[in-house]
């Protein structure tokens, strides 16, 4: 049996329980904070008629998978119990029926886009960091055959754009061949264009196609709120590299990370934005989320993140906000993509499903 668990060691099943070709141990996972990620990915390595094993201590799990195997067209073929207070096993057996995939019109379609996390070391160790990223943090590099095989799978699949994000993507050594290897799809850089200034790095962005967006943080009109959320002197850096690549010719787009919106210094960030000739389509406004080293800021989870596939050296997200998050994980190893975007338009399935039948089945921790 393959396992796929939470724990390091799982126990047997309860006596009478029949033989199933995999097994999911959820822990104390709700079915929206991870769980249906896990029994996803196992369901889609069974064939039809198997049975899949499901562990769990989450009483919340005996009524929202017989739900959830209802919705998609599987059974629960089978429970028992370790003690009566739990855990309790299951097992669910794969059907043939199917959703049809859920669409509300609403944000990019899955596979339209893709994030890839270069890098995860970084210049800054900013204090909301949903990464983690420093200049203390694993680099975690993706090499650029992975990024060459993952492009090429993902043009094939009719992907559209490609984000390349951090930790600071221009420590990434072989930056320039990332970018080269996403040519033909529409390619943003996020930085925090403070490293690009100078040295090998400025010869990269110097040769760098001007079809090529860099979105450049800056949280502040000024430099006390920047500085105070990641680094002192890093403002008037920022605004250097701005000047810098918009003077390169190439288009600048400013995202700011905020705790709490203030109105006065929204619109005080905005006129500085003027003045810089940053177009308004070109800024982005968003809140922190409580993920990485952000104590506090926005929950997040699947049913109130909009999917946003991400990969990195070592394994496939659901959103890049969330690649701290093991309920958050959709696959251990970066490739295949099909499989990557195939769970989460599984996942996208229930809660279309869910939506459907007006009823809540997924809790949230």
């Amino acid at each position: 049996m393959t396992i796929d668990a939470s724990a390091a060691a799982v126990p047997a099943p309860p006596e009478g329980f029949p033989p199933t070709a995999r097994l999911v141990d959820g822990g104390t996972m709700e079915c929206g904070s991870g769980l249906l990620l896990l029994i996803t990915r196992a369901m889609r390595r069974l064939g039809d008629g198997q049975l899949l094993a499901v562990r769990s201590a989450e009483p919340s799990v005996r009524v929202d998978l017989p739900a959830w195997a209802a919705m998609v067209g599987n059974e629960v073929a089978g429970e028992a119990a370790e003690s009566p207070a739990g855990p309790w096993w299951f097992a669910v057996r794969k059907g043939t029926a199917r959703t049809t995939v859920f669409s509300t019109g609403e944000g990019t379609p899955v596979g339209d886009r893709l994030w890839v996390y270069t890098n995860f070391d970084c210049n800054l160790a900013c204090l909301y960091c949903c990464a983690e990223s420093s200049p203390k943090a694993p680099a975690r590099r993706v090499g650029v055959d992975v990024a060459e095989r993952a492009f090429a799978e993902f043009g094939a699949l009719g992907g559209r754009e490609v984000f390349l994000t951090g930790g600071e993507p221009f420590m990434h050594p072989e930056l320039d061949a990332l970018v080269r290897a996403a040519e033909g799809f529409e390619r943003t850089i996020l930085t925090n264009a403070m490293v690009f200034g100078r040295g090998r790095r400025r010869e990269v962005l110097e040769a760098m196609d001007r079809s090529v967006t860099l979105q450049v943080s800056l949280d502040s009109a000024g430099p006390d709120l920047h500085d105070a959320q990641r680094g002192r002197g890093s403002w008037a850096r920022a605004v250097d590299g701005i000047g810098l690549a918009h003077g390169l010719g190439f288009r600048v787009r400013v995202a700011a990370t905020m705790f709490d919106e203030d109105p006065a210094g929204v619109a005080a960030l905005h006129a500085r934005l003027d003045a810089v000739g940053i177009a308004p389509e070109d800024r982005v406004i968003r809140p922190v989320a409580q993920e990485g080293f952000a104590e506090t800021g926005v929950h997040v989870s699947l049913d109130s993140l909009a999917p946003e596939p991400v990969i990195t050296a070592d394994g496939a997200w659901w959103h890049p906000v969330a690649v701290t998050n093991p309920n958050m994980r959709i696959a251990d190893a970066p490739l295949p993509l099909a499989e990557v975007f195939g769970v989460v338009r599984d996942i996208l399935d229930v809660q279309g499903a869910v939506a459907a039948s007006g009823r809540e089945v997924f809790r949230c921790a």
